[in-house]
Order: structure tokens, then C-alpha cells, then sequence
């Protein structure tokens, strides 16, 4: 068990961290970025982050890692068809559901 002390300094860490992470780009970047490369590359930032953390969650939160890539791959075509958030995540649902269901039917 970690003693309070080393828990305090940890936490004392992470917050030191977090708070440089977010205080540094506003100290070196006072006026606005006039490179077009960097503000194309700073704009895609927050998808890629997003993609990069919800992707592995995808895969790995069902028991099958071959159903959570159908699951994704049901996700992406219901979107490229014009699918809202809602009907994504049913289909994803779905697609899950119905293939755990055909598993145990299976074996």
C-alpha cells in the first residue's frame, strides 16, 4: 500500500504536469500562428487524439476483438451513410449483439 506521503507527491506530479501541459502553449504562443502548416496539423490534433483513444476502447471492449472490428467497421459505414451519433452507436450495438448471439449459437 502507498504510504500518504508518496501519494501526495504523485499527485503533486500529475498536477504539476497537466497544469505545464496546458500552461506552456499559451506563454510561447502569444500571437496567432501564421503558418498555414501548423494550424492544418494543430487542427487535426483533436481528432487524431480522439480516434487514438477510441479505437482500442472499440476493439477491446467486448470479448471477441474480431467482433469489436466489426463493430467498428458497422460504425464507420452507418456514418458514411449519414447516420447520427445515436444510430452509430445502435448499430454498433447491433452488430455486437448479433454476432455474440451467432457465437453462442455456433459453439
Amino acid at each position: 500500500m502507498i504510504a500518504t506521503h508518496t501519494y501526495f507527491v504523485f499527485l503533486l506530479v500529475m498536477a504539476g504536469v497537466t497544469y505545464l501541459l496546458r500552461a506552456v502553449p499559451f506563454i510561447l504562443l502569444k500571437g496567432k500562428i501564421k503558418s498555414r502548416f501548423w494550424r492544418s496539423f494543430l487542427a487535426y490534433v483533436p481528432y487524431t487524439v480522439l480516434a487514438a483513444m477510441t479505437v482500442p476502447a472499440i476493439l477491446y471492449s467486448t470479448d471477441s476483438v474480431p467482433l469489436g472490428a466489426c463493430a467498428l467497421v458497422a460504425a464507420v459505414i452507418a456514418s458514411l451513410l449519414g447516420r447520427g451519433l445515436v444510430g452509430v452507436a445502435v448499430v454498433s450495438c447491433l452488430t455486437v449483439l448479433v454476432g455474440e448471439y451467432a457465437l453462442l449459437l455456433l459453439f
